[in-house]
């Protein structure tokens, strides 16, 4: 129903551009009673102009521009603009682009900037995570009580509760928490959070956790480091012994200057960095373990630290440089990236919708509602019976901008429930109205944005008219000249001086086949066939022959291919390899001095043919339909 409501106001949306002006806009020309606006040639002549190496003048792109316009009005005579093909793609483009423009930018300027904040500290936080199951949220709940009431610590809770192991057993001590690699809500929740308190219990979509902000200071930056890594995960005793002589030894010869690049390149086992000598890039606090970030940050730059041990194994690290927080300008693009990664990307959305839903006095009926909810409880819940109840209700139940839903056109659009409890069924009816009026408060925004904004609707008519012109250029032109084969074989018969050839060719079939004893088999099979379509002619010969042969229809000059030298022009047998096709042998091969038909120079034909084609369509374009063109205006589009 949602579609019958709005695809054809979708759809007479498609033409408004065509017949917007104003006295700022003013109207250059009439095609077929359709007005096009100044800005919309303009558009398309400047676009038209940057996407050439030679510029075009103005009085030679109207005639170009006034043809394209002739096609799409022909495209709208056939009725191409209501095909559910095309309503569905243009509306989907349509919702595409304007998507920017319907959100509130106050709304995401507000998110970016508590996102941006978060940089300027670096927030080091313990905390108590439960899975994600039922009851989780209450037992998190009573935990985080429990250990402000002081019926447990903190530390004791991490270790007995926390599923995330490596920092219970550190009393549930995690590190620092790095804007945009946390799920927002423990990011927020954590620098929401006061020094020594606990936060409520956050969400993060992989489980519950009660964070405790163990200290809160101005952010150190992002540090440009690289390190030498010798890995001691998985090794003996005997082995790390070997490994703390040789980052030792290391550490020696960067002393006595040795580059500190090419020891990494050389001795590194850090498989990330070490093909790049060692370069870690820049990172911030809590990116690295612990061990590493103390060392890094207490760099200074151009210093290289002494062997140091992190659980990885043993590390020296080369501090090149250090940077504080970014600009806000340098990072909004990031941050604007992770918001749309989480449930921060609908804000804005929603925001602009709710404004709309007022601007265009949308609301649902409470009346009509207690009606439809006291028919659904009456009936003792929501199935088949009550459904053809509320199908056949004609009272007004949603209603927008002067248009109004009857509770039958709702319904039309309700998903398919076979039966629910009552609340569900009066839940699912009145989410459908709110989810219509959203769709239509949107479509009107929509609209006045193709009223009111140049740059928006010169984008969307030139989306719209390329698809039409496609189409009809398909019909007109593409389709039907590679479908139109006596059509293309006359054009090519009135035109044969023009395909001339330079030199002759050797045309034929080459029939490839496993064995000579195939191939003899298949050119005996070639000579009962009396087709002379090559598309038959290698059908049958593909059924009788499915997988022991391939055919290869050629048409070549002495010196373009090494077979049909030797098979046309008595040169020498080629001695590549051609694979699985160990015999090969021309079948009705003979030598033209010129094409025989359009299939010769059937690409040439082809183009050429197509061009009359269109030369034809835009004659009789010229002839069917009105253009007049304000003279007026155009002189000072000329002027400018």
């Amino acid at each position: 129903m949602k579609r019958h409501i709005f695809a054809a106001a979708v759809a007479a949306l498609a033409g408004i551009s065509a017949n917007a002006a104003s006295s700022s806009d003013p109207v250059l020309m009439t095609v077929d009673g359709h007005d096009v606006p100044v800005s919309e040639f303009e558009y398309l002549y400047n676009k038209n102009n940057s996407q050439q190496l030679q510029q075009q003048s103005i009085d030679d792109y109207l005639q170009l521009f006034i043809n394209y316009k002739l096609k799409v009005a022909d495209a709208e005579r056939a009725g191409l603009q209501n095909s559910p093909e095309f309503v569905s793609e243009y509306n989907n483009y349509r919702a595409e682009l304007a998507a920017p423009y319907l959100r509130s930018q106050a709304v995401e300027d507000s998110l970016v900037q508590e996102a941006y904040s978060h940089r300027e500290y670096d927030v080091y936080v313990s905390h108590i995570m439960l899975p994600m199951e039922p009851g989780n949220q209450q037992r998190a709940d009573s935990l985080r009580t429990a250990i402000l009431e002081g019926k447990t610590t903190f530390e004791d809770a991490a270790r007995n509760f926390s599923v995330d192991r490596a920092s219970s057993i550190r009393g549930g001590r995690m590190g620092y928490v790095v804007p945009d690699r946390f799920p927002w809500p423990f990011e927020k929740a954590a620098y929401d959070t006061a020094v020594g308190s606990l936060s409520p219990v956050c969400n993060s979509g992989m489980g519950y956790h009660i964070i405790r902000v163990e200290s809160r200071q101005p952010a150190a930056g992002e540090v440009l480091a690289s390190h030498i890594l010798l890995m001691n995960r998985g090794k003996s005793q005997e082995e790390i012994e070997e490994n703390k002589a040789t980052i030792d030894s290391l550490y020696t010869l960067l002393k006595d200057g040795a580059d500190f690049g090419q020891l990494a390149l050389k001795y590194s086992e850090d498989p990330g960095s070490a093909q790049r000598e060692g370069s870690l890039g820049w990172f911030g606090r809590g990116v690295m373990v612990a061990e590493f970030d103390s060392v890094a940050f207490s760099l200074a730059n151009g210093e290289v630290s002494a062997p140091f041990e992190t659980a990885f194994g043993y590390h020296i690290v080369k501090r090149f440089d250090h940077q504080g927080v970014p600009a806000l300008d340098d990072v909004r693009k990031k941050i604007v990236e992770a918001m749309g990664r989480d449930e921060r990307s609908r804000a804005p959305e929603e925001a602009k919708i709710k404004e709309l839903l007022a601007k265009y006095n949308a609301s649902v009926n409470p009346a009509t509602m207690e009606k439809v909810t006291a028919a659904i409880n009456a009936n003792g819940g929501y199935d088949s019976t009550v459904i053809v109840t509320l199908a056949a209700m004609k009272e007004p139940l949603a209603s927008y901008n002067g248009t109004t839903l009857t509770v039958a056109q709702v319904m039309e659009a309700v998903p398919f429930t076979q039966s629910a409890d009552a609340a569900t069924g009066a839940r699912l009816v009145s989410t459908t109205a709110d989810g219509l009026l959203r769709s239509g408060v949107l479509d009107l925004a929509r609209a006045d944005l193709e009223k009111n904004n140049a740059d928006y609707r010169n984008l969307i008519n030139e989306y719209r008219d390329g698809i039409l012109l496609y189409e009809i250029s398909n019909r007109k032109v593409w389709d039907r000249a590679s479908k139109d084969t006596e059509g293309l074989e006359q054009f090519f018969k009135e035109n044969a001086a023009k395909y001339a050839w330079e030199a002759p060719k050797f045309k034929s079939y080459v029939i490839f086949a496993t064995s000579d004893s195939v191939l003899n088999e298949a050119l005996t099979f070639a000579g009962t066939l009396s087709t002379d379509n090559p598309a038959d002619f290698t059908k049958e010969m593909r059924k009788r022959f499915p997988r022991d042969i391939k055919i290869e229809r050629v048409i070549a000059a002495k010196g373009e291919n090494a077979i049909t030298d030797y098979l046309g022009f008595g040169q020498p047998k080629p001695t590549e390899e051609t694979g699985k096709w160990k015999a090969y042998a021309a079948f009705k091969g003979r030598i033209l001095d010129a094409p025989e038909e359009a299939a010769d120079v059937r690409g040439a034909a082809m183009t050429d043919y197509q061009s009359k084609l269109e030369n034809d369509w835009i004659k009789e374009l010229h002839k069917n339909y009105k253009v007049k063109v304000n003279n007026k205006v155009f002189k000072k589009l000329q002027a400018k």
